[in-house]
């Protein structure tokens, strides 16, 4: 017994979290694979198993369809009134207010444009 409430299982678990903001320094060897990377023609890349993209390819796509906006935290002062119709409809009233004003900024953009 390894004396607690964690069977073998769960002790062989390691957890690792990377601080994307202050990474560890590349080694030398990192280095070294990046430069000749770097130094390497694009004509030497293999692509015989990836499939040309062709024009139908991109009739279909969608431009930031994955795009995700940072968000920041802001102070606002509403009317009363206006903040019980977006509570109304129950969770989720601050993401309502977002695409709103989000709704209201594209349209916005496409007027000026």
């Amino acid at each position: 017994m390894n004396g607690g409430n964690t069977t073998s299982q769960e002790s062989k678990i390691v957890r690792y979290e990377l601080d994307l903001e202050n990474p560890p320094p590349l080694t030398d060897e990192q280095k070294a694979e990046l430069k000749a990377l770097a130094e390497r023609p694009d004509s030497t890349i293999d692509y015989s198993d990836i499939p040309p993209l062709t024009d139908d390819f991109f009739k279909n796509a969608v431009r930031g369809r994955f795009y995700k906006p940072v968000k920041q935290q802001a102070t606002v002062r509403l009317d009363a009134d206006v903040l019980d119709w977006l509570k109304s409809s129950g969770k989720g009233y601050q993401t309502r207010l977002n695409a709103i004003l989000r709704k209201e900024m594209l349209a916005d953009l496409k007027r000026r444009a």
